[in-house]
Protein backbone atom coordinates (compact mmCIF):
# COMPACT_ATOMS: atom_id res chain seq x y z
CA UNK A 1 0.00 0.00 0.00
CA UNK A 2 1.14 3.41 -0.93
CA UNK A 3 -0.13 6.55 1.28
CA UNK A 4 0.11 9.75 -0.31
CA UNK A 5 -0.33 12.78 1.91
CA UNK A 6 -1.30 16.16 -0.06
CA UNK A 7 -1.45 20.14 0.85
CA UNK A 8 -1.21 23.03 -1.36
CA UNK A 9 -0.21 27.05 -1.28
CA UNK A 10 -2.02 29.63 -2.65
CA UNK A 11 -5.77 30.08 -3.15
CA UNK A 12 -7.15 27.76 -5.48
CA UNK A 13 -9.91 30.74 -7.41
CA UNK A 14 -10.46 31.54 -10.49
CA UNK A 15 -11.08 34.31 -11.97
CA UNK A 16 -11.01 36.15 -8.62
CA UNK A 17 -8.10 34.86 -6.57
CA UNK A 18 -5.81 36.43 -4.23
CA UNK A 19 -2.56 35.01 -5.55
CA UNK A 20 -0.95 34.37 -9.34
CA UNK A 21 -0.31 30.54 -8.54
CA UNK A 22 -1.52 27.97 -7.34
CA UNK A 23 0.98 25.08 -5.87
CA UNK A 24 -0.27 21.13 -5.33
CA UNK A 25 2.32 18.87 -3.42
CA UNK A 26 1.76 15.38 -2.66
CA UNK A 27 4.14 13.02 -0.72
CA UNK A 28 3.88 9.43 -1.18
CA UNK A 29 5.49 6.74 0.67
CA UNK A 30 5.13 2.57 1.04
CA UNK A 31 3.03 1.96 3.90
CA UNK A 32 6.69 -0.80 5.06
CA UNK A 33 8.64 2.36 5.42
CA UNK A 34 5.71 4.71 7.15
CA UNK A 35 6.93 4.21 10.75
CA UNK A 36 10.63 4.62 9.87
CA UNK A 37 9.90 7.58 8.41
CA UNK A 38 7.54 8.84 11.33
CA UNK A 39 9.82 8.41 14.14
CA UNK A 40 12.94 10.20 12.58
CA UNK A 41 10.31 13.05 12.09
CA UNK A 42 9.54 12.75 15.25
CA UNK A 43 12.78 12.59 16.11
CA UNK A 44 13.70 16.19 14.47
CA UNK A 45 10.56 17.86 15.45
CA UNK A 46 12.40 16.78 19.03
CA UNK A 47 15.67 18.37 18.30
CA UNK A 48 13.95 21.19 16.97
CA UNK A 49 12.24 21.74 20.32
CA UNK A 50 15.79 21.24 21.99
CA UNK A 51 17.69 23.83 19.92
CA UNK A 52 14.90 26.32 19.13
CA UNK A 53 12.66 25.79 21.36
CA UNK A 54 9.52 24.66 18.66
CA UNK A 55 7.21 22.20 20.77
CA UNK A 56 7.38 18.94 19.22
CA UNK A 57 3.49 19.32 18.50
CA UNK A 58 3.32 22.16 17.25
CA UNK A 59 2.18 23.03 13.73
CA UNK A 60 4.67 23.83 11.77
CA UNK A 61 3.19 25.98 8.86
CA UNK A 62 6.14 26.98 6.99
CA UNK A 63 4.74 30.28 5.35
CA UNK A 64 3.97 31.57 8.80
CA UNK A 65 7.23 30.65 10.28
CA UNK A 66 9.15 32.25 7.37
CA UNK A 67 6.67 35.26 6.88
CA UNK A 68 6.87 35.72 11.30
CA UNK A 69 3.21 35.13 11.61
CA UNK A 70 0.51 33.20 14.09
CA UNK A 71 2.11 31.28 16.84
CA UNK A 72 6.03 31.98 15.09
CA UNK A 73 5.94 35.73 15.44
CA UNK A 74 8.39 37.35 17.28
CA UNK A 75 10.02 34.43 18.30
CA UNK A 76 13.02 34.21 15.95
CA UNK A 77 15.31 36.61 14.32
CA UNK A 78 15.69 36.05 10.48
CA UNK A 79 18.87 34.53 10.20
CA UNK A 80 17.67 32.16 12.34
CA UNK A 81 14.40 31.28 10.10
CA UNK A 82 16.72 31.22 7.63
CA UNK A 83 18.67 28.81 8.64
CA UNK A 84 16.06 26.31 10.52
CA UNK A 85 14.01 26.39 7.01
CA UNK A 86 17.10 24.68 5.41
CA UNK A 87 18.21 22.48 8.09
CA UNK A 88 14.54 21.41 8.00
CA UNK A 89 14.90 20.95 4.37
CA UNK A 90 18.07 19.05 4.59
CA UNK A 91 16.52 16.70 6.83
CA UNK A 92 13.41 16.14 4.92
CA UNK A 93 16.06 15.12 1.90
CA UNK A 94 16.82 12.37 3.40
CA UNK A 95 13.23 10.64 4.30
CA UNK A 96 12.08 7.68 2.44
CA UNK A 97 9.21 9.00 0.48
CA UNK A 98 8.73 11.06 -3.03
CA UNK A 99 7.09 14.19 -3.79
CA UNK A 100 5.17 15.13 -6.79
CA UNK A 101 3.70 18.83 -7.20
CA UNK A 102 1.72 20.77 -9.64
CA UNK A 103 2.03 24.36 -10.22
CA UNK A 104 -0.75 26.47 -12.31
CA UNK A 105 0.19 29.68 -13.51
CA UNK A 106 -3.06 31.57 -12.99
CA UNK A 107 -1.60 33.88 -15.47
CA UNK A 108 -1.77 31.54 -18.29
CA UNK A 109 -5.54 30.71 -17.95
CA UNK A 110 -7.66 31.70 -20.66
CA UNK A 111 -11.18 30.08 -20.19
CA UNK A 112 -13.00 31.71 -16.78
CA UNK A 113 -14.72 28.00 -15.99
CA UNK A 114 -10.58 26.80 -15.47
CA UNK A 115 -10.97 24.60 -12.67
CA UNK A 116 -7.91 24.85 -10.56
CA UNK A 117 -7.68 22.27 -7.63
CA UNK A 118 -9.60 19.97 -9.58
CA UNK A 119 -6.98 20.27 -12.40
CA UNK A 120 -4.09 20.39 -10.04
CA UNK A 121 -5.55 17.32 -8.53
CA UNK A 122 -5.57 15.15 -11.10
CA UNK A 123 -2.09 15.70 -13.02
CA UNK A 124 -0.91 14.93 -9.60
CA UNK A 125 -3.07 11.97 -8.79
CA UNK A 126 -2.04 11.16 -12.46
CA UNK A 127 1.94 11.18 -12.13
CA UNK A 128 0.93 8.77 -8.93
CA UNK A 129 -0.41 6.64 -10.62
CA UNK A 130 2.52 6.13 -13.54
CA UNK A 131 4.96 5.33 -10.50
CA UNK A 132 3.15 3.01 -9.22
CA UNK A 133 2.58 1.58 -12.82
CA UNK A 134 6.47 1.08 -13.52
CA UNK A 135 7.89 0.68 -10.13
CA UNK A 136 5.31 -0.57 -7.13
CA UNK A 137 3.62 -2.96 -9.69
CA UNK A 138 0.47 -4.43 -7.91
CA UNK A 139 0.09 -1.87 -5.23
CA UNK A 140 -2.41 1.03 -4.53
CA UNK A 141 -2.58 4.42 -2.84
CA UNK A 142 -4.53 5.91 -0.65
CA UNK A 143 -4.94 10.36 -0.45
CA UNK A 144 -4.66 11.13 2.78
CA UNK A 145 -5.71 15.45 2.39
CA UNK A 146 -6.49 18.23 5.22
CA UNK A 147 -9.97 17.98 6.01
CA UNK A 148 -10.89 21.55 4.58
CA UNK A 149 -10.64 20.02 0.95
CA UNK A 150 -11.81 16.21 1.07
CA UNK A 151 -15.48 17.30 -0.37
CA UNK A 152 -13.91 18.74 -3.76
CA UNK A 153 -10.70 15.93 -3.68
CA UNK A 154 -13.40 13.64 -3.35
CA UNK A 155 -15.35 14.52 -6.30
CA UNK A 156 -12.31 14.78 -8.74
CA UNK A 157 -10.74 11.63 -7.43
CA UNK A 158 -14.59 9.92 -8.47
CA UNK A 159 -14.22 11.52 -11.43
CA UNK A 160 -10.75 10.54 -12.79
CA UNK A 161 -11.55 6.92 -11.93
CA UNK A 162 -14.22 6.80 -14.25
CA UNK A 163 -13.05 9.03 -17.14
CA UNK A 164 -9.46 10.84 -17.22
CA UNK A 165 -8.23 12.17 -20.60
CA UNK A 166 -4.65 12.44 -20.83
CA UNK A 167 -3.34 14.77 -23.25
CA UNK A 168 -0.47 13.24 -25.97
CA UNK A 169 2.73 14.18 -25.75
CA UNK A 170 3.35 14.13 -29.08
CA UNK A 171 0.17 16.51 -29.53
CA UNK A 172 -3.04 15.77 -31.40
CA UNK A 173 -5.89 13.99 -29.59
CA UNK A 174 -5.87 13.04 -25.46
CA UNK A 175 -6.26 9.80 -25.23
CA UNK A 176 -8.54 7.55 -21.79
CA UNK A 177 -6.60 6.74 -19.20
CA UNK A 178 -8.69 5.58 -16.11
CA UNK A 179 -7.03 6.05 -13.00
CA UNK A 180 -7.00 1.92 -11.46
CA UNK A 181 -4.83 2.07 -8.16
CA UNK A 182 -6.52 4.52 -6.15
CA UNK A 183 -8.92 3.02 -3.60
CA UNK A 184 -11.39 4.78 -1.50
CA UNK A 185 -12.22 8.23 -1.38
CA UNK A 186 -9.56 10.77 0.07
CA UNK A 187 -9.65 10.53 4.03
CA UNK A 188 -9.54 13.46 6.10
CA UNK A 189 -6.68 14.90 8.69
CA UNK A 190 -6.60 18.14 10.30
CA UNK A 191 -3.24 19.10 9.31
CA UNK A 192 -2.10 19.80 12.68
CA UNK A 193 -2.24 16.14 13.48
CA UNK A 194 -0.55 15.04 10.40
CA UNK A 195 3.42 15.84 10.48
CA UNK A 196 3.44 14.38 6.85
CA UNK A 197 0.25 16.88 5.38
CA UNK A 198 2.72 19.44 6.93
CA UNK A 199 5.75 18.41 5.06
CA UNK A 200 3.44 18.74 2.17
CA UNK A 201 2.45 22.11 2.90
CA UNK A 202 7.03 22.98 3.22
CA UNK A 203 7.26 21.45 -0.15
CA UNK A 204 4.67 23.21 -1.94
CA UNK A 205 5.62 26.43 -0.14
CA UNK A 206 9.02 26.14 -1.35
CA UNK A 207 8.04 25.13 -4.89
CA UNK A 208 5.37 28.39 -4.70
CA UNK A 209 8.90 30.92 -4.44
CA UNK A 210 10.43 28.83 -6.84
CA UNK A 211 7.68 28.74 -9.47
CA UNK A 212 7.39 32.47 -8.79
CA UNK A 213 10.96 33.61 -10.18
CA UNK A 214 11.06 30.71 -12.42
CA UNK A 215 8.76 28.99 -14.36
CA UNK A 216 5.72 31.47 -14.51
CA UNK A 217 4.86 34.23 -17.52
CA UNK A 218 6.26 36.71 -15.29
CA UNK A 219 8.40 36.88 -12.17
CA UNK A 220 6.60 37.61 -9.32
CA UNK A 221 7.51 38.99 -5.99
CA UNK A 222 7.73 36.98 -2.66
CA UNK A 223 6.62 39.68 0.11
CA UNK A 224 8.54 42.09 2.27
CA UNK A 225 8.29 39.56 4.85
CA UNK A 226 9.65 36.09 3.19
CA UNK A 227 12.32 38.91 1.64
CA UNK A 228 13.73 39.70 5.05
CA UNK A 229 14.61 35.88 5.68
CA UNK A 230 15.12 34.61 1.83
CA UNK A 231 17.56 35.75 -0.82
CA UNK A 232 15.95 35.06 -4.32
CA UNK A 233 18.35 33.04 -5.40
CA UNK A 234 17.69 31.01 -2.01
CA UNK A 235 14.81 28.84 -3.66
CA UNK A 236 17.15 27.16 -5.98
CA UNK A 237 19.72 26.60 -3.35
CA UNK A 238 16.18 24.64 -1.51
CA UNK A 239 15.09 22.53 -4.59
CA UNK A 240 18.71 21.24 -5.10
CA UNK A 241 18.37 20.29 -1.20
CA UNK A 242 15.13 18.60 -1.72
CA UNK A 243 16.31 16.85 -5.46
CA UNK A 244 16.62 13.61 -3.96
CA UNK A 245 12.69 13.37 -2.63
CA UNK A 246 11.39 14.94 -5.87
CA UNK A 247 9.80 12.60 -8.42
CA UNK A 248 11.89 14.18 -11.68
CA UNK A 249 9.94 11.65 -13.97
CA UNK A 250 6.65 13.35 -13.19
CA UNK A 251 8.00 16.06 -15.78
CA UNK A 252 10.10 16.31 -18.38
CA UNK A 253 10.01 19.73 -18.99
CA UNK A 254 11.49 20.97 -15.62
CA UNK A 255 14.73 19.85 -13.78
CA UNK A 256 12.96 19.45 -10.94
CA UNK A 257 10.15 16.98 -12.37
CA UNK A 258 7.40 20.26 -11.54
CA UNK A 259 4.30 19.80 -13.08
CA UNK A 260 3.45 23.33 -14.83
CA UNK A 261 -0.11 23.94 -16.21
CA UNK A 262 -1.66 25.38 -18.22
CA UNK A 263 1.11 24.53 -21.44
CA UNK A 264 2.04 27.23 -23.57
CA UNK A 265 0.49 25.06 -26.42
CA UNK A 266 -2.90 24.71 -24.71
CA UNK A 267 -2.88 28.66 -24.02
CA UNK A 268 -2.23 28.96 -28.16
CA UNK A 269 -4.92 26.17 -28.84
CA UNK A 270 -7.61 27.69 -26.78
CA UNK A 271 -6.54 31.72 -28.52
CA UNK A 272 -6.50 29.75 -31.78
CA UNK A 273 -10.11 28.48 -31.07
CA UNK A 274 -11.59 31.87 -30.08
CA UNK A 275 -9.80 32.93 -33.30
CA UNK A 276 -11.84 30.31 -35.22
CA UNK A 277 -14.84 31.03 -33.82
CA UNK A 278 -14.95 35.16 -34.06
Amino acid sequence: MIICYFDETGDDGYPQFSSEIFVLSSIYMHDSVWKENYKSLHGFRVLLKNKYGIPVNQEFHTKDFVADKSHFHGKFGHSTRREILFEFCRFVSSLSFKTISVVIDKQKINTPDYDVLGNALTYNVQRIENDLRQNFKNERFLIISDEGRVGKTRSTTRRIQKLNYIPSKFGGSSYRKEIECLIEDPMPKPSNESYFIQLADMISFIISLYAKQNTTCTKTKWGNRICNVLDYGNEIELMKILRPIMNGEASRDNEFGIVCYPKEKDRSAIEKSRTVKN
